[in-house]
């Protein structure tokens, strides 16, 4: 892969990130209600299940996935079902978005944000279909192709990481903020 390949993957990866998705979106509500520092937590379950979707891009498997009509309607509509139960719950909640009662805050840990946040992505499939669609513009036939889909996976993970650490430590900030009485 030459260098000025990875640069524009780079550039592309980047700007994907940045737009707003399912995961930015928890990583802002994370941010939010736990705290920049929790909010780490859903930060690797994202990238976790990102990792799983390069891997099933980046070997074939998932263009096996998308093939089969069926597995991609399913897993699209659980995705679609588990993202209304998130809206419906955060909406029947009767708490302020700034105050986590203390129960609450001993169930939801870093383990189940981040389970959580996994689930989110892995329940998300336009991740694969993203990684399926993108990953080939940028590979060289011509060079060992697992170096370049290893280089790319690690520049997207830790483009991606960064990208949704600022998202939370934003949200955190601000949730800081709005609890100050002169705010």
């Amino acid at each position: 892969m030459s260098f000025e390949a990875w640069l524009l993957f780079a550039v592309t990866e980047t700007l994907l990130c940045l737009s707003p998705g399912p995961a930015v979106m928890m990583i802002i509500a994370t941010g939010l209600k736990r705290g920049a520092g929790m909010s780490i937590f859903s930060n690797l379950g994202i990238l976790a299940g990102n990792t799983i979707y390069f891997i099933l891009s980046a070997t074939s498997l998932g263009a096996l996935l998308l093939a089969s009509y069926e597995i991609f309607f399913y897993i699209k509509w659980i995705g679609a079902a588990y993202l209304i139960y998130l809206g419906v719950t955060t909406w029947l909640e009767k708490d302020s978005v700034l105050e986590v009662p203390a129960e609450e805050q001993k169930l939801a840990g870093g383990g189940r944000l981040f389970l959580n946040a996994l689930a989110l992505q892995l329940a998300n499939p336009k991740t694969l279909l993203f990684f399926v669609a993108l990953l080939p513009q940028f590979i060289n036939p011509k060079q060992p192709i697992a170096f370049q889909i290893f280089i790319m996976g690690v520049t997207s993970v830790v483009l991606e990481f960064f990208i949704l650490l600022a998202y939370g430590s934003l949200a955190g900030k601000a949730s800081e903020l709005a609890r100050q009485p002169r705010y």
